[in-house]
Parts: C-alpha cells; structure tokens; sequence
C-alpha cells in the first residue's frame, strides 16, 4: 500500500491479525511510513481501541456493519464517538455509513471531524451541493 502511494492504513481490529496481533500490525504499517488508523463495527466497544490509541492517528466509528453500501445511519453509536472524543480530543474521528446532509449533523456534534459519504453523494443528481453540505457541517463543528 505504501508503494502504491496510501498514506493511511486503517484496519478493523475484529479482523484475523498478523503473529504479534494489532500491535504488531501497527508496527508494521508505521515502519512504512504510513499514518495508522483502526476501525470500529457497531457491535464492538471503542475500549478495546483504547491500548493502542496512543499509537493512532485516526479512529474510524462504522455506523452501519460493513460490506453492504446504502444501509441507515446508526444514530446509537455517536456516544461511541463521543466517548473516543472526550477520551483523545486531539484524535481525528471518522465515521462511516449512512452519512448524508440528514444524518452528518449528528455525527460532526458527537465529535466526528472526519466523513466518509458514498451512496448520499453518488445518488445524488447534486454531488456537489451534497458534499458542500458535508463539508459545511464538519467546518461548523471545527470552529
């Protein structure tokens, strides 16, 4: 990844690990040079982040299950965020899934700083006017 020109490698914790587990991947992804992030499914606790938050550069919240575009914003998991915020306030935190121009103003108020947007903005006939909205939610929280 970092041959092709990735910058950021973020990995679900839930996933199969390397021998040496999430710290050893972490290790690996930062002897590259890249920024390191882990990822978050609904049903796991942002705790379990927490041994290696130190190390991260970025937290991502998945507000849907992963795999599947198009499914609902999970609303329940923006204490989630909230905690992670509270917890590391300088820490970039992204959250992805079901985020629209409905749904960004919630996650942005719990502390996310980072959007990811897929279906809202490819299904839109205003892509831009979509990601402007977005984009003016985040800039909103930040100042």
């Amino acid at each position: 990844m970092a041959k092709a020109g990735a910058s950021l490698f973020t990995f679900h914790l839930e996933s199969e690990m390397p021998k040496g587990g999430a710290q050893a991947l972490i290790d690996s992804i930062k002897a590259t040079g890249m920024r390191v992030g882990i990822a978050l499914k609904p049903d796991t606790p942002a705790e379990v982040l927490y041994p290696y938050a130190d190390q991260l550069d970025m937290i991502l919240v998945m507000t849907v299950v992963p795999g599947f575009s198009g499914q609902s914003f999970m609303a329940e998991m923006m204490p989630k965020v909230e905690a992670i915020r509270a917890k590391y306030p300088d820490m970039d935190i992204q959250v992805d899934g079901g985020l629209s121009p409905k749904t960004v103003d919630a996650a942005t108020a719990a502390g996310a700083n980072v959007i990811v947007a897929a279906s809202a903005i490819f299904g839109s006939d205003d892509r831009k006017g979509v990601i402007d909205a977005l984009r003016a939610s985040v800039d909103k929280s930040l100042s």
